[in-house]
């Protein structure tokens, strides 16, 4: 085997993994499209089954844009999700530091005596602990 050999050997099997991905991004987005029903979506996979490079190209070709769309859309929605997970994790103010923070305003103020805000941050500490 020569080294040309292999990197023909090489370029095929980049070729085939590169077919694999779009035959497979292809079958995905045809399930996550809301804009098809039932029936079509059995069309083009049966479509992708029998003639798969074709009905890849004129797939990517006639439903391309919505596609990126579509992927985008997702990226989006998973990014809210996250971020809304991460805010809900974090806490909403609750915190033994929140806490004492307004007890130590309401002291400032005068609306609790210094043995009440000894108090509040007693039971805030406890909480974490």
């Amino acid at each position: 085997m020569t080294i040309w050999d292999f990197f023909v050997w090489f370029f095929w099997f980049y070729i085939v993994i590169a077919c694999i991905s779009i035959f497979i991004r292809v079958i995905i987005d045809v399930f996550r499209d809301p804009e098809l029903n039932g029936w079509m979506k059995a069309l083009w996979v049966l479509f992708l089954v029998f003639l798969p490079f074709l009905a890849a190209f004129i797939y990517l070709i006639a439903r391309g844009n919505s596609m990126a769309q579509r992927s985008a859309m997702g990226s989006r929605r998973a990014e809210a999700e996250n971020a809304d997970y991460i805010r809900s994790v974090a806490g909403s103010g609750n915190s033994a530091a929140n806490e004492i923070e307004s007890g130590k305003k309401l002291l400032d103020s005068g609306a609790i005596t210094p043995a009440e805000f000894d108090a509040l941050k007693a039971k805030a500490l406890q909480g974490t602990a």
